[in-house]
C-alpha cells in the first residue's frame, strides 16, 4: 500500500493505496503463505477462526471470547461464507458455530470451499476496501 492521502492530507481508503502488485498478492492471498510456519510450529491450525489483533481483545463480549477455545487457522467458516465482505457480528457468528460444531467433515468442507473462493476471488475486499474495517466492539 501507498501512503496517498486527499487534499486534507488524510489517508485515502485501502483500496484506492493498493498497488498493483499489492493487488495481485491480495487476490491470489500468497500473503497468507508465512502463516504455514505458524501451523508448522503448532502455533495456529490450518483451519479454525482467523487469529484478530490482540487490541481487539478488550472488546471481546464472553461469547465472542469462545473462538479462543480452538487454535486460530489460516482459514476458517467465517474467511469462505464472506471474509471481509461480511460484518464482524457475522464473523463472531461464523466463528463461534465453528467451534461448536468442529468436525473433520466440516474442515474438509472449508478447505474445499477456501480453494473455491481463492480461485474465483470472493469475498476479498470490502466496498472501498482493501481489508476490513477496524472491529469496535458491539456498540
Amino acid at each position: 500500500m501507498t501512503d496517498a492521502t486527499d487534499k486534507n492530507g488524510s489517508l485515502l481508503p485501502d483500496a484506492e493505496r493498493l498497488t498493483y502488485i499489492g493487488k495481485i498478492v491480495r487476490k491470489t492471498s500468497i500473503d497468507e503463505i508465512p502463516q504455514l510456519f505458524n501451523v508448522v510450529k503448532g502455533d495456529m491450525s490450518i483451519i479454525g477462526p482467523r487469529p484478530l489483533l490482540p487490541e481487539y481483545l478488550a472488546l471481546y463480549d464472553e461469547e465472542q471470547k469462545k473462538r479462543h477455545d480452538v487454535k486460530p487457522g489460516i482459514t476458517g467458516w467465517a474467511q469462505v461464507n464472506g471474509r471481509n465482505a461480511i460484518s464482524w457480528t457475522q464473523k463472531f457468528e461464523y466463528d463461534i458455530w465453528y467451534v461448536e460444531n468442529q468436525s473433520f467433515i466440516l474442515d474438509f468442507k472449508i478447505l474445499m470451499k477456501t480453494i473455491k473462493k481463492v480461485l474465483v476471488s470472493e469475498g476479498i475486499n470490502t466496498a472501498n476496501m482493501a481489508t476490513t474495517e477496524p472491529f469496535n466492539g458491539n456498540n
